[in-house]
C-alpha cells in the first residue's frame, strides 16, 4: 500500500472513530503513531516531539487560558445580570422587549469574553423566569438565548479566533478586526428577526407586565450605568487595546483577566471559593483545547508526510469548479462537520486538510478564516451535539430539548443568511483590517 493511500485510510478510520464516540485526542495520537510508524518508521517519534515543541513555542496561545479565566470570573461577578435588568426595564413597553434585552446583553458581553457556556447559562438563568412569567413563546425564547450566548464564539476576543490564527498562519489581530463586522451583522439579523416576529405575532413576545419593571427612572439609570460601564471598560481593555495596536492579544488578555478580578471585588462577588472554581474550570477547558491541539498537529503532520494532503489537493483542484464554487463547497462541508463535531476538532483536524487547496486557489486567507468562523457558530447550534442546548436545558429544565432544538434551528437559518452575505460581500470582513492596518487582500 502506498503512503498516500495509507493516509487516506487513516482519515477514514478517524471518521469512523468519531461517529463511534471514541475520545478524539487519544484517537488522533494513536492513529498518527500507528500509521506514521507504518509509513516512515521511527521518524514518527521525532515528528511527535517536534510538534509538541512547536505548539509550546506558539506564544499567542497563552491568551487562551487568560480569556477563559476572564469569562468564568465575569460569570460570577453579577455584571451581566445588572446589564440585562437595565435593558429589560428600558425596553419594557416594547413588544419582544426580553428578546431585545437578551440579544443586546449577549452582544455586549460577547465583546468582553467569549465563553459560550457561561454566556448561555447566565442568560438562561436571568431571562427564562421572566419569559415564562410573561408567556413568551418557548421555542423563540430558546433560540434567542442560545443565539445570543453563542455570539461570543465569533465576536472578538474569541478563543476560537485565537486558536484559528496560528492554524491558518494569519495575524490574530487581523482576524479579530475581520470578525467584528460579521459578528455585529449576525447580532443585527437576530434582533431584526426577533422584533419582526414579536410585532407580527404579538403572542410570541408581549410587552412586560408592570410588575416586571423598575419603580423609578433613577433606579433604571443606576442599573444601566453599573452594568454598562464595567463591560465597556473590559471591552476597551480586551478588544480595544488589541485593535488599536496598544497591546498584543496575550498582553490584552492578561490585563482583561486582572480587570475581571478587580470588578468582581468591587461588586462584592469575589471569594476564595469562586476564584478556586474559576481557576479549576479554566484549567480543564485549556487543557482540553491544548491537548487536542497537540494531537491534531501530530496527526496532521503524519498525514502530510505520507503525501495524502497533496493527493487530496490535486483531486480537489481537478474538480470542474471555479474558485468561488470550490469555496462554497468547502463551506458546505464545514457546515456539515459542525453537526457532529465541535469547533476545536474542525479547526485543528480538518482545516489543515483544506488549507493547501485554498492557497493554490489564491483565496484571501483572512476572508476564508472569517467565513469559517461564521460557519463554525453552527457547531453550538446544531443538534445532536449542540452544547448550547444542554447549557440552556440545565437552567430551564421545564423546557423540552425538542423545543430548544427547534428554536435553535431558526437562528441557524439566519446564520446561513449571514454567511451568504459574507460570501458575496468580502468587504464585510476586510473593511476594518484595511482601515486599521492597511491590509491588502490577496
Amino acid at each position: 500500500m502506498s503512503p498516500e493511500v495509507l493516509g487516506l485510510v487513516m482519515v477514514g478510520l478517524l471518521v469512523v472513530a468519531i461517529f463511534l464516540g471514541f475520545p478524539l485526542a487519544f484517537t488522533l495520537i494513536i492513529l498518527g503513531f500507528v500509521f506514521g510508524y507504518l509509513g516512515f518508521g521511527q521518524l514518527v517519534f521525532d515528528l511527535m516531539v517536534f510538534q509538541g515543541y512547536g505548539l509550546m513555542k506558539e506564544v499567542s496561545l497563552a491568551a487562551v487560558p487568560l480569556f477563559v479565566f476572564m469569562g468564568y470570573v465575569l460569570e460570577q461577578s453579577g455584571i451581566m445580570e445588572r446589564l440585562f435588568r437595565a435593558f429589560q426595564t428600558i425596553m419594557a413597553p416594547v413588544r419582544g422587549s426580553l428578546y431585545l434585552a437578551v440579544l443586546l446583553t449577549g452582544t455586549l458581553f460577547a465583546a468582553a469574553t467569549g465563553i459560550i457556556g457561561a454566556s448561555v447559562t447566565v442568560l438562561g438563568m436571568m431571562a427564562v423566569p421572566a419569559m415564562v412569567r410573561s408567556r413568551y413563546d418557548t421555542r423563540m425564547a430558546a433560540g434567542v438565548i442560545c443565539g445570543a450566548g453563542c455570539l461570543g464564539q465569533l465576536i472578538p476576543p474569541s478563543v476560537m479566533l485565537v486558536v484559528m490564527g496560528p492554524v491558518l498562519g494569519i495575524s490574530i489581530v487581523h482576524l479579530f478586526a475581520a470578525a467584528v463586522v460579521p459578528g455585529l451583522l449576525l447580532s443585527a439579523i437576530y434582533i431584526a428577526y426577533a422584533m419582526a416576529r414579536s410585532f407580527l405575532q404579538p403572542h410570541v413576545g408581549p410587552p412586560l407586565a408592570l410588575e416586571e419593571r423598575f419603580g423609578s427612572t433613577r433606579m433604571m439609570v443606576r442599573e444601566f450605568l453599573l452594568g454598562m460601564l464595567p463591560v465597556t471598560a473590559l471591552i476597551f481593555a480586551a478588544l480595544g487595546s488589541i485593535l488599536a495596536g496598544i497591546a498584543a492579544p496575550t498582553e490584552a488578555a492578561g490585563v482583561a483577566a486582572l480587570g475581571s478580578v478587580v470588578l468582581a471585588i468591587l461588586y462584592g462577588q469575589f471569594t476564595w471559593a469562586r476564584l478556586k472554581e474559576a481557576v479549576y474550570r479554566t484549567l480543564r477547558v485549556t487543557t482540553l483545547i491544548l491537548f487536542l491541539a497537540f494531537a491534531a498537529l501530530f496527526y496532521g503532520a503524519v498525514f502530510s508526510h505520507l503525501g495524502s494532503a497533496n493527493l487530496i489537493t490535486e483531486w480537489m483542484l481537478g474538480l470542474p469548479l471555479s474558485p468561488f464554487m470550490m469555496l462554497v463547497l468547502l463551506m458546505l462541508v464545514i457546515n456539515l462537520l459542525g453537526w457532529p463535531l465541535e469547533w476545536p476538532a474542525i479547526i485543528l483536524i480538518f482545516l489543515p486538510l483544506f488549507l493547501p487547496t485554498i492557497l493554490k486557489l489564491n483565496i484571501d486567507m483572512l476572508w476564508f478564516g472569517t467565513l469559517v468562523a461564521v460557519n463554525l457558530q453552527t457547531a453550538f447550534l446544531t443538534p445532536p451535539v449542540a452544547l448550547a442546548a444542554y447549557y440552556l436545558k440545565a437552567v430551564a429544565p421545564e423546557w423540552t430539548l425538542s423545543d430548544i432544538y427547534i428554536g435553535m434551528l431558526q437562528f441557524q437559518v439566519w446564520q446561513v443568511v449571514g454567511l451568504v452575505f459574507l460570501l458575496f460581500f468580502p468587504d464585510l470582513a476586510l473593511w476594518l483590517p484595511k482601515l486599521l492596518y492597511g491590509y491588502v487582500p490577496r
